[in-house]
C-alpha cells in the first residue's frame, strides 16, 4: 500500500492535471480505480473504504426493528396501490365524460 505522502501527491496530480484517471494512474504505476478511491476519499465523499462501511452498517443494523418496519412498509404500499387505482379510475371518467384522451399514449412525443 502507498503512503499518504504518495497518494496525496498522485491525488494533486490528477486534480490538476485534467487527464483521465488511466492517464494518472498508468504514469504514477498504480490502479487506476486506487486512484478513484483516493480522489473520493481526498474530496471527502467516501470517508472510509466502502467495504468496511457495509460491514459496519451491517453490523450497527437494529433488527429488532426489521419485522415492524417491513409491516409499515407494506401497509404504505397498499395505501398508495389503492391511491393509484382510484387515480386511474377517476383519469377514466374524465376521459368518458369529457370525450378525449387524458393521458397520453405511450410512445407518442411530448409537445
Amino acid at each position: 500500500m502507498k503512503d499518504k505522502a504518495l497518494r496525496e501527491r498522485i491525488v494533486a496530480e490528477y486534480l490538476t492535471s485534467g487527464q483521465s484517471y488511466r492517464e494518472v494512474a498508468d504514469r504514477c504505476g498504480v490502479d487506476y480505480r486506487s486512484l478513484h478511491r483516493w480522489v473520493k476519499e481526498y474530496q471527502g465523499r467516501m470517508k472510509k473504504p466502502h467495504k468496511i462501511r457495509r460491514a459496519r452498517l451491517l453490523r450497527e443494523l437494529p433488527t429488532d426493528r426489521l419485522p415492524t418496519d417491513v409491516e409499515t412498509l407494506q401497509s404504505e404500499l397498499r395505501k398508495a396501490r389503492l391511491y393509484n387505482q382510484a387515480l386511474q379510475e377517476a383519469i377514466l371518467i374524465a376521459e368518458e365524460e369529457l370525450g378525449a384522451p387524458i393521458l397520453k399514449k405511450s410512445g407518442t412525443k411530448q409537445s
